[in-house]
């Protein structure tokens, strides 16, 4: 298969977000979920992270289309910004390195704590009355 129609898939995961990246050789463009990057994630701040891999690695010239569901848009981004790097990985393991030490491989599995029964959330106690 030659380098022009490579396409590296790869998967990322953060909090309840699930995000189905796949990559190409090509111009920089970034689609999530069929639209542009900046249009889906609105805070440049979550761009940016969507973008981070790339800045690690010096390599602007990828095509990303991404499918993402579940959480919020911080987790989506950084869900997308693990499955980019994972899909980086596949198109050239030398690159892993620099992506690891940046901690773009690293599974972050934080979860909400889910409500217990009897308590106000999933820690606190209602309010103490003496009367």
């Amino acid at each position: 298969m030659s380098k022009n129609t490579a396409r590296y898939y790869a998967t990322g995961r953060r909090k309840t977000s699930s995000a189905r990246v796949t990559i190409k050789p090509g111009t920089g463009t970034v689609t999530v979920n069929k639209r542009n990057v900046t249009e889906y994630m609105h805070r440049p701040i979550l761009e940016m992270v969507v973008r981070q891999p790339f800045n690690v690695i010096a390599q602007l010239d990828w095509d990303v289309n991404v499918n993402v569901r579940g959480g919020g848009k911080a987790g989506q981004a950084e869900a997308i910004r693990m499955g980019i790097s994972r899909a980086l990985c596949a198109a050239n393991p030398a690159l892993r390195s620099d992506l690891k030490k940046a901690g773009f491989l690293t599974r972050d599995d934080r979860k909400v704590e889910r409500k217990k029964y009897g308590r106000a959330g999933a820690r606190r106690r209602f309010q103490f009355s003496k009367r």
